[in-house]
């Protein structure tokens, strides 16, 4: 199993931004600093641990918000750069030689959102700043709760800055229902604030931005699917290649659902004209193995089919309860009376944000979002005794 993330906040880290905020800084106590830092952190969990590290730097920066900023901002490493692929290169890495980048920055972002709520141009600033080389995504909430107006304002601007990093900040830190982050209410409610800036955004030149506009999309499809379809029916016809695979990532979880507006704006009909059949290789596996699942699909009618074809896994709880993980599976073209035989390997590992316990885990066929057909297989912990 991948190594906990909260791993990546770690007594090397801690000793190194000691030592960039100490070079930074001079009267910087880097003793206190590290002590606090570190005390009791083997038993903390990933975002205690960021805020330790928030509360280490409240006690040992300056008590002058704009001095203590200066300090952090004086501290950082050069702007992360992007791969081929839009991603930060380096974001993993546990230290940058040149100053702080990376997770460690979590901590200084809770610091910025607990202390520079008396200075929003300043925090702003220095999330500007932070951004740049981890991401300022979880610190900017706070402020666009408190203060949106002022943020808001600020985020319209940013999205012509020239940093690709800070245009991603403007929709990732503004997404209703981040991971991990503070929820939104003001905006789960109503998404209207947010719109001009994605609009802006939608066809950035950074895949990276583009990524995040995409999911902010979907987190506005999870309270208000009708937009989303709106925004399709606006933004799809005409679009680019790279529009429109933001918008199928973006209306993905509307699809999988079977929302039938949203199925209209990209050429999908509801259900299946014919019938679906699933098997699967295995009536039982462990933990760890891996299953085959075989789908037959047959058209009828006297037009084609444009189908997407998904699997939902039921997975069983600690409780014994089951949650749902919609999975993808196919896209395809279905000619009338046309019969298709489709196959997928499906791996039951577990993986860092998902654990698998024993049970029966029901598996549903799904094409355009509408349940086609179902099969169960039998998760053992162990290995499986033949009959």
């Amino acid at each position: 199993m991948a190594e906990a993330f909260k791993h990546l906040i770690n007594p090397q880290t801690v000793h190194h931004a000691g030592e960039h905020l100490q070079t930074a800084w001079s009267s910087f106590d880097r003793t206190r600093f590290e002590h606090l830092a570190l005390q009791g952190l083997d038993g903390l969990e990933f975002k205690a641990r960021a805020q330790q590290i928030a509360n280490a730097l409240e006690a040992c920066l300056p008590s002058d918000f704009d001095q203590a900023a200066a300090v952090l901002e004086q501290a950082l490493a050069p702007p992360l750069e992007l791969d081929a692929r839009g991603e930060p290169i380096g974001l993993g890495a546990a230290l940058h030689p040149a100053g702080l980048a990376g997770w460690i920055l979590w901590g200084a972002g809770e610091w910025v959102a607990r202390r520079g709520m008396g200075d929003v141009p300043r925090a702003l600033t220095c999330l500007h700043a932070l951004t740049q080389r981890f991401t300022a995504e979880f610190a900017i909430r706070p402020f666009i709760a408190a203060h949106p107006s002022e943020v808001f304002e600020t985020l319209a601007r940013w999205t012509h800055d020239a940093s690709p990093h800070v245009r991603r900040l403007v929709s990732e830190g503004s997404r209703p229902r981040l991971p991990w982050g503070l929820r939104l209410q003001a905006l789960v409610a109503d998404p209207e604030p947010t719109l001009p800036l994605l609009q802006a955004l939608q066809d950035d030149s950074s895949a990276y931005v583009r990524r995040s506009v995409a999911n902010h999309l979907n987190d506005i499809a999870k309270d208000h699917p009708g937009r989303i379809a709106q925004w399709l029916r606006e933004h799809l016809p005409g679009a680019s290649a790279e529009r429109t695979s933001l918008l199928r990532h973006a209306s993905r979880g509307l699809i999988k659902q079977g929302h039938a507006p949203t199925l209209q704006a990209w050429g999908l009909a509801p259900g299946l004209r014919g019938h679906a059949t699933l098997s699967l290789s295995h009536g039982a596996l462990c933990i760890g193995d891996t299953l085959t699942l075989s789908v037959q699909l047959q058209g009828s009618g006297r037009e084609p089919q444009a189908l997407v074809v998904d699997y939902a896994v039921h997975h069983v709880r600690a409780g014994g309860k089951t949650s749902a993980k919609v999975f993808k599976g196919w896209k395809v073209n279905l000619a009338p009376g046309e019969a298709l035989s489709l196959s997928k390997r499906h791996p039951f590992r577990e993986v860092t944000t998902r654990r698998l316990y024993p049970g029966v885990h029901r598996i549903e066929l799904l094409v355009n979002g509408e349940r086609q057909a179902c099969a169960t297989v039998d998760l053992h912990p162990g290995a499986v005794k033949a009959a």
